[in-house]
């Protein structure tokens, strides 16, 4: 399955000359150098996806991709699986989690059905780029097939085409999708099933237990998937594919691109294996407490924002992470250095 042509560029955001001037200014500005920590490093990394040492930053869109997997029918989630287009419907009535937060950090918030099993009908607010009506049962055959993550991919790279935001936050929304989460990540490091799978909803023992027996036979049945585009099709769930697609659209576009948790980052685990310049768009919002998640991170050499035990998904860390991003970026634009405000730097004569 080569689509390698297919991705759309990306280009890596390292150009000293900017990254020396952004450097100035933020030492510059009236503070002790590097006395605010993260932001510091984060507005360096803003200011050069933007390409400018004063990157004003529009209000961030939000994008929840649902689908439904096959692999529920195998007993690894806590809910049934209408749950997915129950909360779909949430998500249009403006009750779950990533509405309210959404809400009250004024972020746009687009819903995408990427595969669920239910018929919607045509919705106000939902976007429908629907595949096929879940994906298939990883244990006992392949996800997708190659044509089908192909479409998804591609529908995941146009959405970003008609996105006027700087900011860009991927969540989720797919009962079981933590088992083909877990599935991408032990086929792309190497990590060991046990230490990828997670509680996800809330199973128990003998649940995670299950839950490592299946992803452990799908490796086996799967074992001719060696390309990552390859294993996503064999492994992962339309919503990841097309979030996938997705990340590399808007990484392309030199938007920033929030991650939010355990499925998101799976996501992009495969992003990064087909584009490894992405990374330096990622902001990696937030560690959740979903078992494989501080691993996964790791592999891919990241630092998140917060750790607040978060693992709901929806692209909850996306909207909470927000106002540190905003922050950082309005530090270096609006912040006074020490020449502006009439300030002694130190080594100024007293």
């Amino acid at each position: 399955m080569s689509m390698d042509a297919e991705l759309p560029p990306i280009v890596p955001i390292r150009d000293e000359t900017l990254s020396l001037r952004l450097q100035q200014r933020i030492d510059l500005k009236t503070k002790p150098r590097g006395s605010l920590g993260r932001l510091e490093s984060l507005a360096h990394q803003i200011g050069l996806i933007r390409g400018t040492v004063s990157p004003r930053l529009s209000p961030p869109t939000v994008f929840v991709f649902a689908a439904d997997h096959g692999v529920a029918a195998e007993g690894v989630s806590a809910y049934l699986q209408e749950v997915t287009w129950q909360m779909v419907e949430n998500f249009l009535a403006g009750g779950a989690a990533i509405t309210v937060l959404a809400r009250q950090q004024d972020v746009a918030l687009r819903i995408v059905d990427a595969g669920v099993k239910h018929d919607f009908g045509s919705r106000a607010g939902l976007i429908d780029r629907k595949i096929r009506a879940g994906s298939g049962n990883l244990a006992i055959e392949p996800a997708m097939t190659a044509q089908e993550c192909r479409q998804a991919l591609r529908a995941g790279m146009d959405l970003m085409a008609d996105v006027d935001s700087d900011v860009i936050g991927f969540g989720e929304m797919g009962i079981a999708n933590t088992t083909p989460a877990a599935a991408l990540m032990h086929a792309l490091t190497g990590i060991s099933v046990a230490d990828c799978v997670g509680a996800g909803t809330g199973v128990d023992a003998q649940g995670m237990a299950r839950k490592i027996r299946v992803i452990q036979h799908a490796m086996q049945r799967h074992a001719g998937a060696q390309t990552p585009l390859d294993v996503l099709a064999a492994l992962g769930g339309l919503e990841i594919a097309m979030m996938t697609g997705a990340m590399l659209g808007a990484a392309s576009r030199r938007r920033v691109l929030l991650i939010d948790g355990f499925i998101a980052t799976s996501a992009l685990l495969v992003a990064a294996r087909l584009a490894p310049a992405i990374l330096d768009y990622c902001v990696f919002c937030h560690q959740s407490d979903e078992r494989g998640h501080a691993r996964m991170l790791q592999a891919l050499g990241a630092r998140p924002l917060l750790d607040m035990g978060l693992r709901l998904g929806e692209g909850t860390g996306c909207v909470l992470a927000w106002p540190l991003v905003q922050a950082a970026a309005a530090f270096l634009c609006d912040m006074a250095s020490f020449e502006e405000a009439g300030v002694s730097d130190r080594g100024d004569e007293r």
